[in-house]
């Protein structure tokens, strides 16, 4: 895959420690698009007594996936009751704690946001030699480099940010830049931050709207291209200096998901103030090549030869003909999603919000569900694959009271 073979060799440029197949390094894993590495296999069949490595109790509240590198995985927490916003690391073998880091303290004070939304809701990125970070902290959201002992080695303010539903935008990696975003009602921005210092390099601001995607790099119509959605806009910026390829009018106002491509187009998909699919061509020509009025507004969607897969946040998986929008089946799930489905093999797992997992088929013929398990009360962070298991943020609740865990399933 070329976009592998780019990440490959600006590993070998610009990381102290080069990432290793099968870590899971960053939110939707190692090519940004939810696919986990070619011959990783999972256990399909586990839940609340089996399959279980190992499991860790997380403090407060929170959202964020895990990231996976190495020997380690890191994942944040928010605990509102003690006002601590943290990074935590744990042995990928054991799940032994190796240390907390308190990022941020006091800084849970704006009001509002869903009730869905947590004051931790992004994935930690890591490039072998720091781990990176965004919160909302006050009035303002912050980018964290930690290294891998868990000292801060620097902190940068990215934006001023006035809390709608929530933030949750994750890092993303490149070349010697981490790249983060923020928009929101007081004017949004993205930037790309020295990896080493946090020093802004180049920033983009952003129209002031409130907007939730992550920034999202890929190799499209053969050029290196970062991606955002939302703000009424479908907007492709050089990843290395923040100048824009091209900007149409082509998704909703807010929008949660990360875009994946099939090599020619990115997918946009919203449900603010409009519900829509919508397939563009990514060479600058800004064609809106098809749409649909589907619901698809915060789980992120797949790609696998040539057809766009998804999971609704009604509970219905679809299958779409990448090229055409053509619908090709519906299938039931149940429940609402919040987390992301994850694509092992020719195999689709995704967890709604009650803590039911099910697996089903990558196969345009029809929808063919294999396993359904119970992992939990509640779930709204994504599965993290590395290594032949898969890590997990599971919320349970005794009574009113509830508690998170940390869930490692595998052998």
């Amino acid at each position: 895959m070329k976009f592998r073979s780019l990440v490959v060799l600006l590993s070998l440029l610009f990381f102290t420690a080069p990432l290793l197949a099968g870590d899971w390094p960053w939110w939707r894993g190692p090519d940004r698009n939810g696919v986990a590495d070619a011959g990783e296999a999972v256990p399909e069949k586990f839940g609340l007594k089996e399959g279980i490595r190992w499991s860790v109790d997380l403090p407060g509240r929170a959202h964020g996936s895990a990231c996976v590198v190495g020997d380690m995985v890191f994942i944040t927490s928010a605990d509102e009751e003690k006002q601590l916003q943290s990074l935590h690391a744990f042995d990928r073998t054991t799940g032994t704690a190796l240390w907390t880091t308190v990022v941020h303290e006091n800084g849970m004070t704006q009001k509002g946001g869903h009730k869905k939304a947590s004051w931790a809701s992004s994935t930690p990125a890591c490039d072998g030699e720091r781990v990176y970070i965004n919160f909302i902290t006050g009035d303002a959201v912050l980018t964290t480099a930690l290294d891998l002992e868990g000292r801060q080695v620097w902190q940068t303010k990215i934006t001023d940010y006035v809390v709608h539903q929530g933030y949750g935008s994750s890092p993303a990696l490149f070349a010697n830049l981490v790249i983060v975003s923020a928009d929101n009602k007081s004017g949004g921005a993205v930037a790309g931050l020295d990896r080493g210092t946090g020093e802004i390099v180049w920033r983009h601001e952003r129209a002031a709207v409130p907007n939730y995607s992550s920034p999202v790099i890929l190799e499209v119509a053969g050029k290196t291209q970062l991606f955002l959605t939302g703000t009424d806009k479908v907007t492709s910026l050089n990843p290395l200096t923040g100048e824009v390829n091209w900007e149409i009018e082509g998704s909703t106002t807010e929008c949660v998901t990360s875009t994946p491509t099939d090599g020619t187009h990115i997918y946009s998909s919203g449900g603010y103030p409009k519900s829509h699919i919508a397939a563009i061509t990514a060479d600058g020509s800004g064609e809106i090549v098809w749409e649909t009025n589907d619901r698809v507004y915060v789980p992120s969607m797949l790609v696998k030869d040539g057809h766009l897969y998804a999971t609704m946040d009604s509970g219905v998986a679809i299958c779409l003909d990448a090229a055409t929008g053509e619908e090709k089946w519906k299938g039931r799930l149940g429940g609402n999603f919040t987390s992301s489905p994850v694509l092992v093999g020719d195999r689709i797992h995704a967890v709604n919000e009650s803590g039911d997992y099910y697996i089903f088929q990558a196969n345009p013929v029809g929808f063919q569900l294999l396993t359904k398990n119970k992992v939990g009360d509640e779930v709204y962070a994504t599965p993290s694959v590395s290594g032949g298991n898969f890590f997990l943020r599971v919320a349970f609740y005794e009574g009113e009271t509830r508690s998170e865990k940390l869930i490692c399933f595998g052998e």
